[in-house]
């Protein structure tokens, strides 16, 4: 039974790194004061919950996005949603205790390439709870084959190659983390590379955010090391 969820993990995580198509436009965005920033933050919980206290239903990081996130179907590990400004939580990572979230770099996923070390990540669940994380790595691979389901990847920064069942072991798999997943568009290959970019639990309170200090606080530093 175990290699079968592991073989069926290694299957979704393969057609969905396959799946995510990507181009990297980025949209500049404008920043806002922390006032407004905590006003802002309050409507979209308001408009995101829906009472039940187990579904994930939004991701927001000040001046950067605020988008619902909604949920594969049940037994379709490669779905990824077709909607502009909407986040797709992968189910697979759900299962090993982490929280994935997918886009197509053409659509919401063209926020996650603005994401930098230190910028700090709400998440919103149905019940209003919220959860707070700061972003710690980011990396970014290259498929080796970018036509198969089974690819091997390699690391932009060390240039060492592996397995996508390992990379999916590396990314999704430990410590409590979110990870927002898009593709890396190149030289016309919208399947050339992958983008993750990793979280990791703070202490944040959004009423106290004052979207500039944060990032130099202790509450974030000691998470910088990978």
């Amino acid at each position: 039974m175990a290699s079968r969820v592991r073989l069926n993990t290694f299957r979704a995580f393969v057609f969905v790194v396959v799946l995510l198509s990507s181009y990297l436009h980025v949209s500049p965005v404008e920043a806002k004061p922390a006032d407004h920033i905590v006003q802002d933050f309050h409507k979209f919980v308001t408009s995101v919950v829906n009472g039940n206290a187990a579904e994930l239903r939004g991701v927001y990081v000040p001046s950067i996005m605020a988008l619902p996130v909604v949920q594969q179907p049940t037994g379709f590990a490669g779905y990824v949603s077709g909607n502009d400004n909407e986040v797709t939580q992968f189910g697979i990572a759900a299962e090993v205790g982490n929280v994935g979230l997918l886009a197509h770099n053409h659509l919401a996923g063209r926020f996650f390439t603005q994401l930098k070390a230190g910028d700090i990540v709400f998440l919103v669940y149905g019940d209003g709870r919220i959860e707070s994380f700061a972003v710690t790595q980011i990396m970014q691979y290259q498929a080796l084959d970018p036509n198969s389901p089974y690819s091997e990847f390699k690391a932009l920064d060390t240039q060492i190659t592996s397995t996508a069942e390992k990379l999916f072991n590396s990314v999704y798999r430990g410590d409590r983390r979110v990870v927002f997943q898009t593709c890396i568009e190149s030289n016309g290959d919208s399947s050339w590379g992958r983008l993750f970019v990793i979280a990791k639990p703070v202490e944040v309170n959004i009423n106290d955010f004052n979207g500039t200090d944060v990032k130099d606080t202790s509450s974030v530093n000691p998470w910088m090391a990978r």
